[in-house]
């Protein structure tokens, strides 16, 4: 026989654990991750949006702290009788219903609800005397629909009252002004330039091929099997584009690059030319000797070439596309005083909160304020204190940080970049006693001065190098002692990455060949062959 179970719907009650940010978490991990910066905006519009916050100035007004505000912020109780029964007979129908006890409301502590089953055994002998309450008449959904907005928004009567129009304004941000990008820059051009329209719509297509370096990122071909133009007209507009500044633009490798800003110079048919145009590898592996007995120039000819080749910029378009110069400011301050550090918060410019005193009396009743009002009123008081109090917590934090940051790093403050010590962020939130991830946002986009210059507070944090000496060689000094090891070498003879790690082994740091690799490659140095000069 085969059973076929049906699916039906039906309500289950389940008790579940699961970790909910609460808006107030959710602002504190937020405030505690911004820069001075960006908390002084945040601030500015937290003052405009909540109207019981102001910056707190030195002319006196009225004033309330938080403390005087919150028992006026606790929910409003009701206390009519005929609402107590209410309430009272909701919570027995919920004690006995499929046999789930009822919850109390939150708000009412023991003692309150003690009073209340109390009242309510009184106020249920009154009761059983007098009238029963008819029950309220149900409403009908069809009032609370509001049919005067409904044919307002969607017939059209065609014909406004000049009061009722809301004249559209410009926004605010066609004021502010944009970076010219490298496509502005060379359309800007190619419009005082004289040319036949279908010339001037290729180098139109050319210009939006180009990448953010300048490069011409599409073939000729493609470019002109995309629109009417014929293979001449895109090579004669790229030759167009090509004579517009930045010198080097439109060009198809970095060898067409450097001979066009060659070019610009006046360079053609030079040392220098020659070298770009035919003799590019050479000048990579800087087999200096070879290039002079090819091209059958001194030496003083060649390293003078090889000056001005390295004054060419093989990526013209990039500071048109680049991205802009951040704004740094110090968030903190490592202040000498004698033997001893002290901390200081960089608090100038960033208002400073209080909380209005006006809308209080809008929480009382016996002002005439509506519920609606005083909820209102009592919702900002809340998210003004939470906001002030995610500030404090946010300028507690960024200290204890930094007192851990001070204690570990003496040395490099007294004694310069190579004293730094590795440091991880595991270890200060241990010795904080908060989670990683709070010391992470905490030290994440603030800068801090210090004696030994400005530096950025995630800086401090480096893994050390294992070895027998290593476990005090923070992976910064690491890469450090590289380069230098680099910038000493001699250059008809440099170091092998073999050679490098020996050395830095006898120093007691326990490092492979392939790390050494990587943090070489990481600081862009070429490797052994590519550095070798040959006398």
């Amino acid at each position: 026989m085969l059973f076929v179970s049906m699916l039906r719907p039906s309500l289950q009650l389940r008790v579940a654990q699961k970790q909910i940010l609460t808006p107030g978490l959710v602002q504190m991990v937020t405030v505690l991750q911004l820069n001075r910066l960006e908390l002084k905006e945040m601030i500015t519009q937290e003052i405009v949006e909540n109207p019981v916050l102001e910056e707190s100035t030195e002319e006196a007004g009225e004033e309330i702290t938080a403390e005087e505000l919150l028992p006026l912020l606790e929910p409003e109780r009701v206390s009519d009788p005929s609402d107590q029964q209410l309430l009272e007979a909701a919570l027995g129908d919920a004690a006995h219903t499929n046999g789930i006890a009822g919850e109390v409301s939150a708000d009412l502590g023991a003692e309150s609800f003690q009073e209340a089953v109390d009242g309510g055994a009184a106020a249920g002998a009154e009761a059983a005397a007098a009238d029963p309450v008819e029950p309220a008449a149900a409403t009908d959904p069809f009032d609370e629909i509001d049919f005067g907005s409904f044919f307002d928004d969607y017939l059209d009567p065609g014909y406004k009252s000049p009061a009722s129009e809301s004249v559209e304004k410009p926004s605010f941000e066609t004021f502010l002004s944009a970076p010219v990008t490298l496509g502005d820059h060379l359309h800007s051009q190619l419009s005082v330039s004289v040319l036949s329209d279908n010339i001037r719509d290729a180098a139109e297509s050319i210009i939006g091929n180009l990448d953010e370096d300048g490069y011409l990122s599409a073939s000729l071909e493609e470019i002109a099997g995309m629109g009417d133009h014929t293979l001449e007209e895109i090579e004669a507009a790229l030759k167009v584009v090509q004579g517009l500044d930045p010198a080097g633009v439109g060009a198809r490798n970095v060898r067409e690059c450097l001979l066009l800003e060659l070019e610009s110079m006046n360079g053609r048919g030079g040392v220098a030319w020659q070298i770009v145009s035919d003799h590019l590898r050479m000048l990579e592996m800087r087999q200096y000797r070879e290039l002079a007995k090819i091209l059958a120039r001194p030496m003083e000819h060649i390293e003078i070439a090889v000056k001005a080749i390295r004054r060419l910029n093989p990526r013209p378009g990039l500071r048109y596309s680049g991205a802009g110069a951040r704004t740094v400011e110090p968030d903190v301050f490592f202040i000498k005083d004698g033997d001893e550090y002290f901390i200081q918060m960089n608090d100038e410019d960033v208002p400073q909160l209080r909380l209005n005193a006006q809308y209080r009396r809008m929480l009382d009743r016996d002002n005439g304020a509506t519920k609606e009002v005083r909820d209102y009123v009592r919702e900002r008081y809340t998210s003004a204190i939470q906001l002030m109090k995610n500030i404090e917590q946010r300028k507690q934090t960024i200290l204890k940080v930094c007192q851990a940051i001070v204690r570990r790093q003496t040395e490099f403050l007294a004694n310069g970049l190579d004293y730094l010590k590795p440091m991880m962020i595991k270890e200060v939130a241990e010795e904080v006693g908060v989670h990683p991830s709070t010391v992470s946002r905490a030290v994440a986009s603030k800068y801090v001065h210090t004696p030994q210059g400005v530096y950025e507070l995630r800086y401090f944090f480096s893994e050390a190098v294992q070895g027998p000496l290593g476990g005090n060689t923070p992976l910064l000094l690491l890469k450090r002692k590289v380069k230098k090891m680099i910038q000493e070498e001699d250059t008809a003879h440099p170091l092998t990455d073999d050679q490098i790690t020996t050395a830095l082994q006898h120093e007691g740091i326990n490092v492979t060949r392939r790390t050494v690799a990587k943090y070489r490659e990481d600081m862009k140095i070429p490797s052994t062959h590519q550095r070798r000069v040959r006398p």
